[in-house]
């Protein structure tokens, strides 16, 4: 029988000890940082119900939803006469019940609504796991990748919105980034925009144009405009918003002259400025908070404000975002659910430190140091050393008997290990070991307590 050449189903990618050291350096922090503003983990299983997933995300997204076969022999119950028209979409549902999630936001909303009475609202809640898209691999796109989430649900207070702008100054600040913007609009301010030119069914078209204001120029937005059904006039109305510039405070005063006789417009205008306010009295370590009316993600999905993150040290897209959204748990039956979320791009945020020379160099997920010997005796008596270092908290590894000398040093550097002790007779006689470090090659003479003292600082 011939063998079968090793492969992985594109979209999906192995992850080396080395990568999933820097990929748990970046989820961890982000956790910390989660828990720190009281946000609770919480897991959901890779497989929901398709009946949870289907409907939820518009017909393209339903069609990039993995589908599990069911068990067994999933044709038996299937009627003939639909297996016959050979039509898959007419029999996925008799022989499919369950699909991979395609995100975390739907079963989170299924979590809450069957969870709602053991709950405590407002519920903070974060998740880190992988999701499922059957789109078409490229590059920096996967079928199966992380996503990092936060929400809160049951409040509508604007703190909520504060807190996620400090949490991602704060984590993306630990994680070594020095320069970077979190973007802020409002979905009302985009709605009474739309308004005021009685083009209220045209927002989208709106949005997409004037987001290419800094590639296209004003010119190329109005005629982008006029060619989307808009008149000179209308154009003329909003010309102040599209080129809004100046301070975020300057810029809320020009909307709020320019919608003036949106009431809309303006209660969205005033939630801006309600978290403004908030983070004036905890001012941001990092980031620069920056009101751009262009910025319109999700635009069908948020009620409220709408967040983008993006770094200004690397060519990147946004590395996070998010936003309010008035009725997440209704689709499951639960009314009036408030909630607002945002969103880590950990992969970006992997290629931006990788790029930046980010990552650090040494960390406790690695062994810090290679304990070596000669032979079976010096073996034994490493084993002693071994256990302290292990018990003050130190990853250590113990070669085992037999091997070369260079051949155990080989392997320290192979897998960048700072630090080795070699035991031979000399060192057992004496007491004294030889403690190295492997980055500048120095060599010291050093009790067991002694090493153990060094190490669990």
């Amino acid at each position: 029988m011939a063998s079968i050449k090793p492969s992985v189903p594109k979209g999906t990618r192995d992850f080396s000890p080395v990568e999933m050291v820097k990929r748990n350096y970046i989820f961890d922090t982000i956790k910390s940082v989660f828990r720190k503003y009281g946000y609770q983990q919480i897991e959901t299983p890779t497989m929901e119900n398709s009946s949870t997933l289907l409907g939820k995300y518009g017909e393209e997204g339903d069609k990039l939803i993995f589908k599990v076969l069911n068990s067994g022999d999933y044709l038996a119950k299937v009627n003939p006469e639909k297996l016959a028209a050979l039509n898959s979409n007419a029999v996925a549902s008799d022989i499919s019940e369950k699909a991979l999630r395609y995100d975390l936001t739907v079963p989170f909303a299924r979590y809450v609504v069957m969870h709602q009475n053991e709950i405590t609202f407002p519920f903070k809640r974060f998740q880190v796991q992988p999701v499922w898209r059957a789109d078409r691999p490229q590059r920096g796109r996967y079928r199966e990748f992380y996503q990092c989430d936060a929400d809160v649900v049951g409040s509508d207070s604007l703190l909520n919105e504060a807190e996620f702008i400090l949490i991602y100054d704060e984590a993306l600040g630990k994680l070594g980034l020095k320069d970077f913007t979190i973007k802020i609009n409002n979905r009302k301010i985009l709605t009474g925009i739309a308004q005021i030119i009685d083009k209220a069914d045209n927002i989208i078209d709106l949005t997409v144009a004037i987001d290419k204001l800094d590639k296209i120029g004003l010119d190329g937005v109005t005629k982008e405009l006029i060619e989307r059904g808009f008149t000179e006039a209308d154009i003329e109305k909003i010309k102040p918003v599209i080129l809004l510039q100046g301070t975020n405070t300057q810029k809320l005063q020009s909307l709020r002259e320019a919608l003036a006789q949106s009431q809309i417009g303006l209660k969205g205008c005033d939630e801006i400025e309600t978290v403004f306010k908030y983070i004036e009295s905890c001012p941001l370590q990092t980031a620069t908070l920056e009101l751009d009316i262009t910025l319109a993600r999700g635009l069908n999905y948020y009620t409220g404000a709408i967040f983008e993150v993006k770094t200004n040290e690397a060519a990147m897209g946004s590395i996070g975002g998010g936003g309010r959204y008035d009725d997440l748990t209704g689709m499951f039956g639960l009314k009036g659910l408030t909630g607002v979320g945002i969103s880590f791009g950990a992969d970006r945020i992997y290629d931006v430190l990788e790029e930046l020379n980010l990552f650090p160099t040494t960390t406790n997920q690695s062994t810090q140091v290679l304990i070596c010997n000669f032979d079976k005796e010096g073996e034994t008596y490493a084993l002693p050393l071994l256990q302290q270092l292990r018990r003050n908290n130190v990853n250590t590894e113990l070669y085992p008997a037999g091997a070369k000398i260079k051949k155990q040093l080989d392997y320290a550097n192979n897998k960048n290990i700072p630090y080795t002790v070699v035991i031979g007779g000399d060192e057992m006689q004496s007491g004294l070991l030889t403690f190295k470090d492997m980055a500048s090659g120095v060599q010291e003479k050093l009790t067991a307590e002694e090493i153990v003292g060094r190490m669990a600082r």
